[in-house]
């Protein structure tokens, strides 16, 4: 089958460096018909389910078999090849859309989080981003590095997926809410501004968190919340 030019055939792509050799890659205009994407989306809009197999703060819609094939070969033609991949095993992509309203996180949603945790030795893991609305106040993404030991880390994770809110709140002096910026805990290696269909691909074993500094202003319409198209490809890692 042919796939459909939903990507673009001769993108824009620019290398954003982060702090020691880290780096995340911006695709600029990255659908040739973004709208369509966004109007199959409001089409299904019943369609979307609470996401209950992680901590994303929202709803989700798994992307149809030829977009996953088109956003696979997009990734296999223009990315890959930029990250130490040497060979895509799987992949999977589907439409979100950040809904949770502060007060209602969980504490694990509080802080930043990586992609990478059940991806095998010998392997890594791309994750992308897609943001599919025009409002720049519903945010971008922000990259982070713990300011303390990996013991000491280890052990915030852990304690924020165990802990009831207050508890975890009371331990760590932590303010609920999303994640915003530079904390006790965590610095900001980075940040990649919100715009309309812009593409960020980032190491997902590298630290992150989207930039939800207006809540008040989510919904669950995909015509005006952050509606975005995410990807996870799980690659053989190049090298030893």
């Amino acid at each position: 089958m042919t796939l459909l030019p939903i990507f673009q055939p001769e993108p824009c792509i620019t290398r954003v460096d982060l702090p020691d050799g880290r780096f995340c890659v911006v695709v600029d205009d990255a659908l040739c018909d973004p709208h369509a994407l966004v109007a199959m989306a409001s089409a299904a809009r019943a369609q979307f389910r609470p996401v209950d197999f992680n901590a994303y703060p929202g709803i989700h819609l798994p992307a149809s078999h030829e977009l996953e094939a088109a956003f696979a070969a997009f990734f296999e033609r223009h990315i890959r090849p930029r990250f130490p991949a040497r060979q895509l095993l799987r992949m999977h992509a589907r439409l979100a859309m950040v809904t949770t309203p502060p007060r209602q996180l969980r504490p694990c949603q509080w802080l930043c989080h990586a992609d990478d945790f059940d991806v095998a030795p010998g392997r890594s893991i791309q994750a992308a981003v897609l943001y599919l609305f025009e409002d720049k106040q519903l945010g971008g993404t922000s990259f982070y590095e713990p300011k303390g030991t990996a013991q000491a880390t280890r052990q915030l994770f852990a304690d924020a997926l165990a802990m009831p809110p207050a508890v975890f709140a009371r331990r760590y002096g932590w303010r609920p809410g999303y994640m915003a910026g530079d904390n006790a805990f965590f610095r900001r290696i980075g940040q990649v501004d919100a715009r309309w269909n812009r593409l960020v691909f980032y190491d997902g074993a590298m630290l992150h968190s989207g930039d939800i500094d207006a809540p008040d202003r989510l919904t669950d319409d995909p015509e005006t919340g952050r509606l975005t198209l995410n990807g996870f490809f799980t690659c053989r890692r190049d090298g030893p």
